[in-house]
């Protein structure tokens, strides 16, 4: 039985005055893919961005192979092994691609396992393109820098949040097949993502949030054999 790489403990988390997750609690298993969801405004990217430590915790602990990471600062919990791939394709547009990778590797002795070799087998478009500006890349293509660009710094832990969004139905594809290859090759994955047929291809456990709160949580399974899940808390039919 896989053991929990990721533990969230009643999390409780503010924008100022308004409290916006609620006792949030959850694990995540070493070598799964957990499919984060619910309606837009349930907290899902709250969540990611409180795990990479760019929203401060109110209550409640997070845990990293058993070691609290709380209270860290962003650049603390990268170094540990958490990399986000935030919402947005946020390259640095004025860099290449190649410098946009090198400028996030982070060699970890004996673990390290990304390069850019490694990156440039996992993304073949990329590689004609290593000297070309980031900015001028079409949108799958940068949304597969920023994952390489996440991965260059070895993270045992991968937050995806919305990979898909605003991509041509075959480049959305592409992107899911490399996940999936993520997934595969033994790395943790959180995968916030609004269409369910996806997380369902390539999750192994789903989290479904609604208004802050843990509405639901289990197996991939269970949420095929339950449909009613998907038309309760996420409002499918």
């Amino acid at each position: 039985m896989a053991t929990n790489i990721l533990e969230i403990n009643e999390l409780n988390v503010h924008y100022g005055d308004s409290h916006v997750l609620h006792g949030v609690s959850f694990e995540l298993k070493e070598g799964h893919l957990l499919a984060l969801m619910g309606r837009n405004g349930a907290g899902k990217t709250t969540t990611q961005l409180t795990l990479s430590g760019l929203l401060p915790v109110s209550t409640g602990d997070m845990r990293l192979n058993g070691k609290s990471f709380a209270k860290q600062s962003p650049e603390s919990i990268a170094k540990s092994g958490i990399r986000l791939v935030p919402q947005g394709r946020r390259v640095f547009a004025s860099l290449t691609v190649e410098e946009n990778l090198i400028v996030a590797e982070q060699k970890k002795g004996s673990h390290s396992k990304w390069n850019l070799s490694k990156i440039y087998e996992m993304f073949p478009a990329l590689k004609p393109k290593k000297d070309q500006r980031s900015g001028t890349l079409s949108g799958g293509e940068q949304q597969m820098l920023v994952i390489g660009r996440a991965l260059m710094g070895n993270p045992s832990v991968l937050l995806l949040d919305e990979p898909s969004e605003g991509l041509a139905p075959l480049i959305v594809q592409e992107v899911n097949n490399s996940i999936a290859k993520l997934k595969n090759e033994g790395l943790s994955i959180i995968l916030v993502e609004q269409n369910f047929s996806v997380a369902k291809s390539l999750a192994d456990d789903f989290v479904i949030l609604n208004t802050g709160r843990v509405a639901y949580r289990g197996s991939a399974q269970e949420v095929a054999e339950k449909p009613e899940l998907a038309t309760q808390h996420l409002g499918i039919f």
